[in-house]
């Protein structure tokens, strides 16, 4: 099917089409001053060549077919050289190499009929070869530059757009684990009072009221979250939402606490409000994931959180929470891919986090580069 032609296009075909006309033209010498030539002759020579010129604008639909016919014209009629040589440069530039060297080899195939009935009469049969030559060379070769073009900016863009999939894949990636890290969080604390809720049916008013009342700010901040990363997920540019930061542990464990959970909070970083935003991040989901965790797993345990370092030193992150008795708790399913994204998050920091059972506690442990 022949696509439309763009503005450039006819402007390009105009100019190839006014390229052959011309140089048909100026190469007519050779014909006009033969005294072998006939009036009649001469006629039907200028005559093929207006109608190969006019055939010029077939070349995109039938380029191959064209050629052919030209270079079978042509080895009887000087005037079609110049759309001959259009045609060649249109077969090179838009076939693949297996068809224009069959073309290539037609357009020598009538030299010796070119030699024989239309020399030149200013040059040597040798010299009019040579010419001959040189411009079926050149038409092929600045064809084969046009389509080696057209492949490389091709090639190019098709890079572009893979990398342009490849970066949006890793941004899908990262808000999925953000989503993980934050929603895992706030639905623990739901699950966690909701299951209160449920086996304590005869709890005092109070208690009811105040787990009533962290259920709905647990799903309140969760849906508030949600709406956060739909909206990063639709901004143009990245950097769309806040980030929480290493100053911003002491909230997330009063989180915790508010919810039931005992925490313990140590925190060993004169100015944690000047780490660096990579490292504090990844130090606040990796707590965010441990307490959520714990809350899964042992949720009666006491959390012991700990975060120290500073320039030149590093961030360390540990959270230590007991082994429960008798096996994990399975009140909360979970597939393990917190851990995993941890790990991958704290490898992209350029640094390193370690988890398992350390005695008869489970222990999350990271570090994280901090430079001077």
């Amino acid at each position: 099917m022949m696509t439309r032609r763009t503005l450039r296009d006819w402007i390009t075909d105009f100019a190839l089409f006014l390229f052959a006309a011309t140089f048909s033209v100026v190469t007519s010498d050779a014909v006009t001053t033969d005294p072998d030539m006939s009036e009649e002759a001469i006629f039907a020579d200028v005559l093929a060549g207006g109608f190969a010129c006019a055939a010029l604008w077939l070349r995109r639909r039938w380029p191959v077919q064209l050629a052919a016919v030209l270079l079978i014209t042509g080895s009887v009629s000087h005037f079609v050289t110049g759309p001959v040589l259009v045609a060649l440069f249109t077969v090179a530039a838009h076939r693949p190499w297996r068809v224009t060297r069959w073309i290539v080899a037609l357009s020598v195939a009538p030299l010796p009929v070119y030699l024989i009935l239309r020399p030149d009469p200013d040059l040597p049969k040798v010299a009019s070869a040579i010419v001959y030559f040189a411009l079926v060379a050149a038409a092929v070769a600045c064809g084969l530059a046009v389509r080696s073009r057209s492949e490389l900016i091709a090639s190019l863009r098709e890079q572009a757009d893979r990398a342009g999939a490849e970066a949006k894949r890793e941004a899908r990636e990262e808000m999925a684990r953000e989503m993980h890290d934050v929603l895992a969080h706030r639905l623990s604390l739901l699950s966690l009072h909701a299951g209160a809720l449920e086996f304590h049916p005869g709890a005092p008013e109070p208690e009811i009221q105040r787990a009533a009342g962290v259920i709905r700010d647990s799903a309140h901040r969760a849906l508030q979250d949600l709406r956060e990363i739909i909206g990063v997920l639709r901004a143009v540019q990245d950097g769309g939402r806040p980030q929480p930061t290493l100053a911003e542990l002491e909230r997330l464990v009063e989180e915790s606490r508010a919810a039931g959970a005992r925490v313990a909070l140590d925190l060993r970083v004169a100015e944690p409000g000047a780490a660096p935003a990579l490292a504090g991040r990844t130090a606040y989901r990796i707590v965010q994931e441990g307490l959520t965790n714990a809350r899964k797993h042992a949720p009666e345990t006491e959390v012991t959180v700990a975060a120290g370092g500073g320039p030149g030193k590093g961030l360390t992150v540990e959270v230590r929470n007991p082994l429960p008795r008798g096996g994990a708790s399975a009140a909360i399913p979970g597939a393990g891919q917190g851990l995993i994204g941890l790990t991958e998050r704290a490898s992209l920091a350029g640094g390193r986090l370690e988890h398992g059972r350390a005695g008869e506690d489970f222990r999350l442990y990271a570090w994280l580069p901090w430079p001077t």
